[in-house]
């Protein structure tokens, strides 16, 4: 990939220009996503959360901006204000909806701007990186009424690209870093610099429909919307002070997997969604005539490419490993994560640049719910920690791959409101390093492997004066502040317990993130494990909580 691209993208994210990796990603950013406990959750949760965070050696969080949330009750319509009673609610109602102009944040009802406004500046106190998704369902005024047989999509049925447009722009100008907060201290908000715009549009959940019937022919719907919706709002981007040569702005966000079905409900693969959204037919040439007139191709002589200087994407392999790739050749996961940059610039050729070439890829949902506590869903405890450094491992070795992410710290509250233990009542998302439960409390054994993950994988060679087997030994020491000086000893110990773990060869050096990457020789001819420690300055120990087996 160009190396222009991937120094100056790490320049933006890091603060200062740093050497590409010839082999690896050695500056693999690290993010997390816990909208639940630092978005819908109050201001004293979420600074815990992010401390927590912080000790586990996160580098960014990736922030949902929901549409209907900021804009709840900042618009009314005549029908919303007649079912009102009258008096001082409808007058506020009335005197709200006349001062609202989308694009200026000044104008929404201050609270809804508040649990940003306070997640920014605590995350800027602690050191971590706020990266924002602004993303639908928006407000019912900002969608087109679907028909009355798609009236269960109507959440998400063709939100209005000018719209979000406005809303982006009041997004990215109250984030500037001159805008100063109508309310709380009053002071200028700090300024976000790392954005994408929508969640997952491969999927109906967040964007509808994404088939529909034009013409004669049922053809893919949702990439002319998200199309759209990107041009729109990377407009609003740039009305606010923000764009591609000063901020990080993703494209995508894609989910990993799709259905052959051709309804408004099936979700799309990604290798289809992307090749539709630049307008590139099956046999790899663009679509012309009424094919394009489908599907609105004419958005890039209207609007241009899309913008973006790189590309995120959820490479979820569900209940399965990471290496476990899925049978369709157009579905994206972490197996085959690989691939998916060949397909971005392969597109990128045949659209004639429609979308970027060499976009990084910034994998931005990641993680496996666990069994306990969900029994449908759910990975073995030990497997949602392996399978979370393998996922780990396999990013870093790609150096198309500038970040990866674990998706929840804490795990979801169940549904209540269903049958205890039913499979409705655990809908919610159990792939958080921590349990949420006060029958489970505290970590799972994943939570350690995040601060300190470290895989031993045998190579094909033996040492030639002792003939024992030669093992590579990866890991991160995560919990440690970024270019922090420090080494990890690699330690070996057999398995009947013999022996205590001794050290085995020089320190291995770690690097700006903490990774290191060494290869030594088995000790001896048995069966063994391997591990992974860090002895601090007070002299306080740290070890891979995962011993990984040796011969």
């Amino acid at each position: 990939m160009s190396t222009t691209i991937r120094t100056f993208i790490l320049a933006l994210l890091l603060g200062a220009v740093v050497a590409p990796a010839a082999q690896a990603s050695p500056e693999q950013l690290s993010i997390m996503m816990d909208d639940n406990l630092l978005v819908y959750r109050d201001d004293s949760t979420a600074a815990r959360a992010l401390t927590q965070m912080q000790s586990l050696g996160v580098d960014a969080v990736r922030v949902t901006v929901l549409w209907k949330t900021v804009a709840e009750n900042a618009r009314f319509s005549k029908a919303e204000l007649a079912k009102l009673p009258k008096g001082k609610i409808k007058r506020a109602a009335q005197k709200q909806s006349s001062r609202f102009k989308a694009t200026n944040p000044g104008t929404y009802p201050i609270r809804n701007w508040d649990r940003y406004d306070n997640l920014v500046k605590a995350a800027g106190e602690r050191g971590i990186r706020i990266y924002f998704n602004i993303t639908g369902p928006g407000p019912a005024w900002a969608h087109t009424k679907p028909p009355a047989n798609l009236s269960a999509l109507a959440g998400t049925y063709k939100p209005k690209p000018g719209a979000f447009k406005q809303f982006v722009q009041a997004v990215g100008t109250r984030f500037s870093g001159t805008y100063r907060d109508e309310n709380g201290s009053r002071g200028t908000l700090p300024r976000v610099s790392f954005w994408s715009l929508w969640n997952e549009p491969n999927q109906a959940g967040w964007l509808s429909p994404q088939w529909e019937k034009r013409g004669n022919s049922v053809v893919p719907a949702s990439p002319a919307l998200f199309r759209k919706l990107h041009q729109y709002g990377y407009r609003g981007l740039v009305a606010s002070g923000h764009r591609v040569d000063n901020d990080v702005i993703l494209l995508g966000e894609t989910a990993p997997l799709g259905v052959d079905n051709r309804n408004p409900k099936s979700p799309m693969r990604p290798g289809l969604f992307l090749r539709e959204l630049a307008c590139i037919g099956p046999d790899g040439t663009p679509y012309s005539g009424e094919a394009a007139k489908a599907r609105d191709c004419g958005d890039f002589d209207a609007r241009g490419g899309l913008k973006a200087n790189g590309y995120a994407h959820h490479p979820y392999t569900k209940n399965v490993p990471p290496t476990v790739r899925d049978p369709s050749p157009d579905a994206m996961t972490m197996a085959n994560a690989s691939e998916l940059g060949t397909l971005l610039d392969t597109i990128a050729s045949q659209s004639n640049g429609a979308i970027p070439a060499n976009l990084p890829l910034f994998m931005t949902e990641f993680g496996f719910e666990t069994n306990p506590p969900d029994p449908f869903s759910g990975v073995p405890l030990a497997s949602q920690a392996q399978f979370n450094m393998i996922g780990e491992w396999q990013a870093w070795s790609n150096p198309r791959i500038s970040a990866q992410s674990q998706f929840l710290l804490q795990d979801v509250e169940p549904m209540r409101n269903h049958k205890k233990g039913s499979k409705a009542y655990w809908f919610t998302y159990q792939s958080g390093l921590y349990y949420n439960s006060k029958k489970n409390p505290g970590a799972k054994p994943a939570a350690f492997a995040y601060q300190l993950p470290f895989l031993a994988q045998p190579t094909d060679t033996a040492d030639p004066a002792t003939g024992n087997p030669i093992f590579t030994l990866w890991g991160q020491l995560r919990f440690l502040k970024n270019d922090t000086p420090a080494v990890a000893q690699i330690q070996w110990k057999p398995t009947d317990n013999t022996l205590d773990w001794q050290t085995v060869g020089e320190p291995a050096p770690v690097d700006g993130r903490g990774y290191f990457n060494v290869q030594r020789v088995t000790p001896a001819p048995v069966t063994g494990q391997w591990r992974a420690a860090y002895l601090g300055p007070d002299g306080a120990l740290a070890v891979s909580s995962i011993p990984q087996a040796g011969p």
